[in-house]
């Protein structure tokens, strides 16, 4: 039986309980975007009066110009590929192993989401302890003297390991939970017809996991573009040595609340988001296709 036309009495019901969600996304989304976008191509204006006597592309145009803003660009992509991909893979590999061992899972699940739930400030400030250039531990392990957190060389490779880190345990929760999901009956049929552990993983799990591969490739991606509290705490309130870690998030930190040039923070606030929601569109797309061939695949 189809489902009846819902009458006017219905729809003012829906619409009553979802009131009070669309006024907060109207609040604090779109009005902040909309004056984001306004106050981007303001020419000449009052923040505080919230007056514009001007308008223009002229914000647009110094950040083309800026050497600063292409270098916190180029950043915040080196930044993003060196965290995105690692964790995606390491947090696969552990979940893997963890859902082979489910009396010790709980435990490890535990330990792994501890960074996730800490501080970012007291980890930053462990991070910078195993990093120190003279006593730190990361120099012992690898028999080195290299000086992370002032050397522009590495300064980048440092923020990257701590985001890293911070990140697995999230990544690996999903992982499991997705894991957890898949029937044992699919893969105890493809073991009986001879399929190898490869196999069962590449034809029967691996599919079956693309969804939450998607969740967190594109979670990740969203999270570390806009990575901030990290380099603020890394490097006491810096962008780093030589300004080697300023990132879109922070080059938008400076021109608002350092310089007062809020047209640029604007601006520069606009096209981090334009580039975050490029970036994640050709992540759904390509695994989207990649979601169809792996069916065609498995047929």
């Amino acid at each position: 039986m189809l489902n009846p036309k819902p009458s006017l009495k219905t729809t003012l019901h829906a619409l009553a309980y979802l009131a009070p969600l669309l006024i907060i996304t109207v609040l604090f989304t779109v009005w902040p975007l909309l004056s984001a976008v306004r106050l981007s191509l303001a020419t000449r204006s009052n923040f505080y009066t919230g007056r514009v006597t001007a308008y223009g592309w002229a914000n647009f145009g110094a950040l083309w110009h800026d050497p600063d803003f292409h270098r916190a660009v180029q950043h915040t992509l080196l930044f993003t590929l060196g965290v995105v991909p690692a964790s995606v893979l390491l947090a696969l590999g552990v979940a893997l192993l963890l859902n082979r061992l489910p009396h010790c899972a709980r435990f490890f699940q535990t330990l792994y989401f501890l960074p996730f739930v800490t501080s970012t400030v007291a980890v930053s400030l462990v991070w910078g302890w195993l990093f120190q250039a003279d006593h730190g531990v990361v120099n012992g392990l690898i028999h080195t003297n290299i000086d992370w957190l002032n050397d522009p060389h590495y300064s980048l490779l440092a923020l990257i390991l701590l985001c890293l880190w911070q990140s697995l345990g999230f990544n690996i929760l999903l992982f499991l939970a997705g894991l957890n999901h898949i029937d044992d009956r699919y893969l105890l049929v493809a073991q009986l017809n001879g399929a190898t552990a490869w196999q069962r993983f590449w034809h029967v799990t691996w599919p079956l996991l693309t969804p939450t591969v998607i969740l967190i490739t594109v979670n990740a991606l969203i999270t570390n573009f806009k990575v901030f509290d990290q380099v603020y705490a890394l490097f006491h309130g810096s962008a780093g040595p030589a300004n080697a870690d300023l990132t879109l998030t922070y080059y938008l930190y400076q021109k608002f609340y350092i310089e007062n040039q809020t047209g640029l923070a604007a601006a520069s606030g606009l096209v981090l988001f334009g580039l975050v929601l490029l970036i994640t569109g050709l992540a759904g797309t390509y695994f989207h296709h990649w979601t169809r061939w792996l069916r065609k695949d498995a047929r």
